[in-house]
């Protein structure tokens, strides 16, 4: 019996020892016994199928929620006796539990009366799903009732208590358990895990680094709170992103708010509101500074109404709503020629519906008109007679004048009204334009010329032969 007792107590000795950092091994030390929590090893590519009212849900696990094997260990153990355990499982039933059991009590009996708790760890670690026929896949339909085991981890995600404010059925209660234990255990593994720091290239430990979820690289925390912190300074929230190269994924709020600080998210996420509602077609501001609010339009409608301060005005031009009146264009254009007189048309479709919902569409009218208007004054000449506007050097533009030339070669010739100027009132510029065309046209007359007297000569001499 002595034999027995120390070769119990140098068993749990040495679970101790190998378990000492870990939460896998508990004893008891009022006795002989304890807690052992096994997780099963799982292959690269593990999906668990869960069945419940004809519907199919799959998801790729890497940890499933350990065993719990709670034994105490009788006076004759291991000489005569075999642990006294109890095996439970979140994920397996009792029918799957029952036949680990009798697995567990055979191993003891084919060792001949040897120690067999390390035994049993192993075997339900590296070959519980094969002995149960559970492979790459595991289709698993929730417990009943009666099937419902402890837990297999005391921690506060497991405890009933947690859904008593929820309609959840068990299905979606045992699915919230494995994701929430795989979730878990890759973050365990990820901060003892050495990475290399995609801008620093630097050797990180996990736990000093950050895994953006979306495309899966890893950055070490110094850097990327710079990056980040450097974006949101400059107001550039589309730059909030992977710094890796053409990736498009983005950190979640709650990674960037414990990168930047509660200070610069909040501001952060202002910035991401605002953006958000920029891009929105059916939304407006209010137009009294001291409002702003945002308005939501209904469509095709001219009035809009801030919910904040009850003002009513014009969608078009931001002013006191005037019915059918039209919108008083020509204050606001002359208003704002003084304000922004060096704007220029943006390039792009989206640019420009953002300034005209910004400033208001007569304002997009005034900023349009003041740009030709300039245009105009660089690039055309009035006519002398109707004073429409004849672009400069445009030769397409006035065809006509080629012919009118061959009448009067120093006239200046209006394509739009047909009026002819002299010289000494055609434009200086223009000059040396009307006698490159007069150079061409008489070339050109020359060689026609030349051309038919030859052709004329060739048929008279094949005539008189």
């Amino acid at each position: 019996m002595n034999t027995d007792l120390e070769e119990q107590e140098d068993e749990l000795i040495a679970l101790q020892s190998i378990y000492y950092e870990s939460e896998e091994f508990v004893r008891k030390e009022s006795k002989s016994a304890g807690e052992i929590r096994v997780s099963v090893e799982l292959p690269a590519d593990f999906t668990v199928v869960l069945k419940h009212d004809g519907t199919l849900r799959k998801y790729q696990i890497s940890f499933l929620p350990p065993l719990l094997l709670t034994f105490e260990l009788p006076e004759d153990y291991p000489s005569s006796s075999p642990p006294s355990f109890t095996l439970t499982c979140s994920w397996l039933t009792r029918t799957q539990l029952d036949s680990l059991s009798v697995q567990l009590v055979d191993l003891y009996q084919a060792t001949g009366g040897a120690v067999v708790l390390f035994s049993w760890i192993q075997f339900l670690k590296e070959d519980a799903l094969k002995f149960l026929d559970i492979h790459s896949v595991f289709e698993q339909q929730a417990p009943t009732q009666q099937e419902q085991h402890i837990p297999a981890t005391d921690s506060p995600a497991n405890k009933p208590q947690l859904y008593a404010n929820l309609s959840l059925t068990s299905s979606q209660i045992l699915l919230s358990q494995i994701l929430i234990h795989n979730a878990s255990q890759k973050r365990k593994v990820f901060g003892t895990t050495v990475f290399d720091c995609g801008i620093c290239f630097s050797a990180w430990l996990g736990s000093e680094c950050v895994q953006l979820h979306g495309c899966g690289h890893v950055f070490c925390q110094a850097c990327l709170r710079e990056f980040c912190k450097v974006q949101i300074t400059e107001g550039n929230i589309q730059g909030v992103t992977c710094p890796q190269a053409g990736c498009p994924a983005t950190p979640t709020p709650a990674q960037v708010k414990t990168l930047v600080g509660e200070e610069l998210f909040n501001h952060y996420d202002r910035l991401l509101l605002q953006f958000t509602l920029d891009r929105m077609p059916d939304l407006i501001y209010c137009p009294r500074p001291s409002c702003s609010s945002a308005i939501l339009l209904e469509n095709s409608s001219t009035v809009a109404l801030c919910p904040g301060c009850h003002f009513a005005f014009c969608v078009t031009c931001k002013k006191t709503y005037h019915g059918a009146s039209k919108c008083y264009e020509e204050k606001v254009i002359q208003k704002e020629q003084i304000a922004t007189p060096e704007l220029s048309l943006p390039e792009s479709e989206e640019r420009r519906r953002l300034l005209e919902k910004r400033y208001g569409y007569a304002s997009w009218v005034m900023l349009e008109e003041t740009v030709n208007e300039k245009w105009k004054n660089c690039n055309t000449q009035p006519c002398p007679h109707c004073y429409c506007a004849i672009e400069v050097l445009h030769y397409m533009k006035t065809i006509a004048m080629i012919i009118l030339l061959f009448k009067s070669v120093f006239d200046f010739y209006c394509a739009i009204c047909f009026y002819v100027a002299e010289k000494r009132r055609m434009p200086p510029h223009v000059v040396h334009s009307v006698q490159s065309f007069f150079y061409l046209a008489s070339n050109l007359i020359f060689t026609t010329i030349r051309l038919a007297t030859v052709i004329r000569r060739g048929l008279g001499f094949i005539s008189n032969c």
